[in-house]
């Protein structure tokens, strides 16, 4: 409270033209999240294999009556905790007929998403003052990484916001002394472990720990920690749910859940999914697009928001949060860009706060140069699909591109980058704060509004068009060499992933189809759809050949 009491002494004439139109501007930017995460939500295809693993795992709890375990096309999936499936599912249970699936599986994730910028705001302005509240909720709500992980089906922005509110409230317990804010950390976390295991506890605990050491103060620590009715509140959140998992599958819910996706994903690299210990480094500034430049102006304060004592130590506590998650995931053996979101809510209030210190307009560029890749991504994925750096899976699909765009796209995405020129030269417009908020806005309505649609039409188009043709023919289908769990949700069937039989349909990969032996009934870039018959007739392989084996 003393930092905003602080804010608010400072020029008499600066509040009262703030005062002017408070309800204008407030609104402005609590309409913010509302438009990115659900401005067009439903404008792209479910992506595999994450969203189309999430969605199809909480479809099957319905067609199997089992709400307390998890399956993908039949097989156990211990990939994650059950909170993110309850989410989707009542999702799905108040909204499926009325709204388009993948609104409907994509909804929780906006909805956190939207919760995690309201929080962000809440928590800053009694702290840094409403105008730098505004501001990091701007940048919670337009930077690329939130954007991204909002408007998808998978358990990532829902963890985000646990982590968010559980190390806000720390914060809260640490400024005041109350009890209530630490035992809401501990139900926090509870829920982060409900929704995405031991990291919602590692990173509260450690980031925690770490400005307790900072400041020698082991007695808020040890109350911190120590708490009884905190930890009733925490077992009584998770343990009904994990001892459900571990009586019904034993030791496959240990070897699946605990040890293959959260020990070895740290230890070692699983699906893939590795890179160097600077792989940070370069996702982090990616993330925080169109902020990079913000970013770095902030990266200079370090030292003395770390040392100074202004804001009783809430600057050195955000630091600590960033610092900590990078390192951490720096080390550990898989790596995926999203893994650093952990650590970025602090990355947000710091960029606001430091925000009256920007003065080069080349912060600007950054945006500019995200108008001008989307512009030429098409002739990109044209370009890279006639070359061996493209996975095979991904060639046809991206031959596609430039068709897909179409004018629409091309139109939008020139005149937000009109627009940033202009921002760029035209100094006198306003700040530049003002002006990197403006390019921000237009960055999130153009991703959300083309950028996202096309990609999506372009890499998962193919695949729900198939999975869409077979659902009309009623028949017995499998997935032949092609893992794409969004093809069980469209067809609203488990599809098993094996050869298909004489007379079975079967999805699949055309550079993967044997010459022989099947019908081909559907074909769009690299994705067929095929029969398997028994007798070869026909002399040619081709959209119409009707290959038969003996």
């Amino acid at each position: 409270m003393l930092a905003h009491a602080r804010e608010c002494g400072r020029g008499g004439t600066d509040m009262m033209q703030k005062n002017r139109c408070p309800d204008i501007r407030t609104l402005f930017f609590l309409a913010l999240p509302l438009v990115a995460f659900l401005l067009r939500l439903g404008g792209a295809p479910l992506f595999d294999d994450d969203e189309g693993a999430f969605s199809e795992a909480t479809r099957e709890m319905f067609e199997r009556g089992d709400f307390l375990s998890t399956y993908l096309n039949g097989a156990h999936r211990f990939d994650k905790p059950i909170l993110i499936y309850w989410l989707q599912a009542a999702a799905y249970f108040l909204f499926h007929g009325f709204l388009p699936v993948e609104w409907v599986y994509r909804l929780p994730s906006a909805g956190a998403a939207m919760l995690w910028c309201y929080a962000v705001w809440h928590f800053a302005r009694p702290r840094f003052g409403s105008a730098t509240a505004q501001a990091a909720l701007a940048v919670t709500a337009t930077a690329l990484g939130p954007l991204a992980m909002g408007r998808v089906a998978t358990a990532d922005a829902l963890l985000n916001l646990l982590l968010a509110l559980a190390l806000f409230d720390a914060w809260r317990c640490l400024e005041s002394g109350r009890r209530a804010p630490r035992l809401r950390c501990y139900a926090w976390v509870a829920l982060g472990a409900l929704t995405k295991g031991p990291i919602a506890l590692i990173v509260p605990g450690v980031v925690i720990s770490l400005y307790c050491a900072s400041r020698r103060d082991w007695k808020w620590w040890l109350r911190m920690f120590t708490d009884p009715v905190g930890w009733v509140i925490f077992l009584v959140l998770t343990v009904p749910w994990y001892a459900a998992a571990l009586t019904l599958h034993g030791q496959d819910f240990i070897d699946g859940f605990i040890l293959k996706h959260n020990v070895k994903r740290f230890t070692a690299t699983l699906e893939g999914h590795a890179g160097s210990l600077f792989y940070y480094v370069v996702a982090v500034p990616l993330l925080l697009l169109p902020w990079t430049g913000p970013l770095f102006a902030a990266l200079r304060r370090v030292k003395v928001d770390c040392t100074g004592s202004d804001d009783g130590g809430l600057r050195r506590y955000l630091w600590l949060w960033a610092g900590f998650v990078i390192v951490f995931f720096s080390l550990s053996g898989t790596k995926l860009p999203h893994y650093a979101l952990y650590g970025a809510t602090p990355l947000f209030l710091l960029i606001a706060a430091h925000r009256e210190g920007l003065r080069n307009a080349a912060h600007l560029t950054a945006p500019t140069l995200v108008f001008v890749f989307m512009l030429v991504a098409p002739a990109l994925c044209v370009y890279f699909a006639g070359t061996d750096i493209v996975d095979a899976r991904y060639r046809a699909r991206l031959a596609e591109a430039l068709t897909l765009a179409g004018g629409f796209y091309y139109a939008v995405c020139a005149v937000g980058l009109l627009a940033c020129l202009t921002l760029l030269a035209w100094r006198r417009a306003a700040s530049l704060w003002k002006r990197l908020l403006a390019a921000a806005c237009l960055q999130t309505l153009t991703l959300a509004l083309v950028f996202e649609p096309w990609l999506g039409a372009m890499l998962q188009g193919p695949v729900k068009d198939a999975a869409l043709f077979v659902r009309e023919r009623g028949e017995p289908v499998t997935m032949w060499k092609l893992f794409a769990p969004s093809v069980s949700v469209y067809r609203e069937a488990v599809t098993p992933s094996r050869a298909p039989q004489d007379g079975e349909l079967a999805i699949a990969r055309a550079d993967k189809l044997p010459e022989a032996g099947f019908e081909i009934l559907f074909r769009r870039a690299g994705i067929v759809v095929v029969r398997k018959i028994s007798i070869y007739t026909g002399a040619g392989y081709g959209d119409n050949a009707i290959h038969i084996s003996q």
